[in-house]
């Protein structure tokens, strides 16, 4: 007879070969497709709240992560704040606002050392190859060295320059207006010579420093004051991602004169004369102490040099001439100079400083960014390590080889680490009352 399923083929039963094989599956498990349905939505199901339930342990490791090094970084402040502020450290160890200075500061080092896996990017940054570069490599890299080193101070320039301008003009308004005789003029002349010679002589120029400082502040509040802030950024970047913990910072004249002021729980002479101008503190007793020992390690010198000439090299990539920095400049050429440095061996120094500098800013902008606005917001130290960390970390999202891997490093991160050890030993020892 002929098949149902394939005409002109016959069976005895009405079905071919084939079409028997494959009715008779179909009829022993008709319900098959069904479960296997309902297991892989059971299955779907059970792999979903397991992605959930893991997304949640995530979310709140890193809640907690976060809380602790809130914590952390809380702690951080006040062991800073029981070290001399950045204006008044210049005033000399007699003017330190308590004694044990010196192990709050190696407690902070080794506070923020023991805790790596809260504060990742401390030390961790990845700086050049250490060899020799030659000029050629600066300018590869659109790097001017006779622009970077040579900081001229144009804006404060132009604001002295209005200033002078101002004052001519407010002189001769009151010759015309007030109708002042040539003895009046000449009294007030005298006057102004007489103030400027004693600011000069007893305040080394901290008055005219403030006064114009504040002007620029006032009259460009972009073009100078965000310059400020991008340069002690930039210090206190590398400076971490060097494995220097910033002590603190203050971003002008007036900040500087008020802060000392107040730790010094007093106004005077010596509080101006040594509080003329912003600056970033570091937390460097172990660096001092190589330097009094007369032997510096490598990774020291590279950190030191790094972090000085920071500034410089962030004010050159975003303007293409640095301002500020000549006392940056001339502190590392003093260094060099203590240290007995050939004229060769110092440039050799500074090109590799410069370049890792360029290149740590460069891959960091945004967390550069975010640490001059948390800066020109006043905030802590504490603060701006966070503001800090969250860029980064954001950049090794990016590209995982941002920072060193934890367990390796170069020399700077090695130095670091072996630095934060010898910190945290000297914390532990007693300390005498002086």
């Amino acid at each position: 007879m002929r098949c149902r399923n394939c005409p002109g083929t016959r069976t005895s039963r009405g079905l071919c070969v084939a079409a028997a094989g494959a009715a008779t599956p179909q009829r022993r498990g008709a319900r098959a497709p069904l479960a296997r349905a309902a297991a892989s939505s059971s299955s779907s199901s059970s792999s979903s709240s397991s992605s959930s339930s893991t997304q949640q342990q995530q979310q709140q490791q890193q809640q907690q992560q976060t809380k602790t090094q809130a914590q952390l970084l809380a702690e951080l402040d006040a062991l800073l704040a029981r070290t001399s502020p950045p204006a008044l450290a210049a005033l000399g160890p007699g003017a330190a606002p308590l004694a044990d200075e010196s192990a709050a500061e190696d407690a902070a080092v080794a506070l923020v050392a023991a805790h790596p896996a809260l504060l990742p990017a401390f030390g961790r940054g990845r700086v050049l190859p250490k060899r020799d570069y030659s000029l050629d490599e600066l300018k590869l890299n659109k790097i001017e060295p006779e622009r970077l080193l040579s900081p001229t101070d144009a804006s404060l320039v132009a604001v002295r320059n209005g200033a002078q301008l101002a004052a001519v003009a407010g002189l001769a308004a009151l010759v015309a207006g007030a109708h002042w005789d040539a003895q009046r003029v000449l009294l007030l002349l005298a006057a102004a010579t007489f103030a400027f010679g004693v600011d000069a002589v007893a305040l080394g120029g901290a008055g005219e420093a403030l006064a114009v400082d504040t002007l620029g502040r006032l009259l460009l509040p972009q073009a100078y004051a965000r310059r400020v802030a991008l340069h002690e950024a930039a210090h206190f970047l590398v400076a971490y991602l060097t494995g220097l913990l910033p002590r603190g910072y203050v971003l002008s004249s007036w900040g500087a004169v008020a802060e000392a002021a107040r730790a010094a729980s007093s106004f005077s002479v010596g509080v101006l004369a040594a509080a003329q101008q912003a600056g970033t503190t570091f937390c460097d007793g172990a660096f001092q102490r190589e330097v009094r020992g007369g032997r510096i390690s490598a990774g020291s010198l590279d950190r030191y040099s790094a972090a000085a000439l920071a500034g410089v090299v962030a004010e050159y990539l975003a303007y293409g001439q640095a301002e500020g920095g000549v006392g940056d400049v001339a502190q590392l050429d003093a260094l060099f100079g203590a240290l007995g440095f050939s004229q060769k061996r110092a440039g050799a120094q500074v090109r590799w400083a410069v370049l890792s500098d360029a290149a740590l800013l460069r891959r960091h902008a945004a967390a550069h960014a975010a640490l001059a606005d948390a800066m020109q917001r006043g905030e802590s130290v504490g603060a701006c390590v966070a503001a800090l960390e969250r860029a980064v970390a954001e950049d090794v999202r990016r590209d995982p080889e941002a920072l060193l891997l934890a367990e390796g490093g170069d020399e700077a991160a090695a130095a670091a680490a072996a630095d934060a050890g010898a910190a945290a030993a000297a914390a532990k020892k007693p300390t005498d009352g002086g």
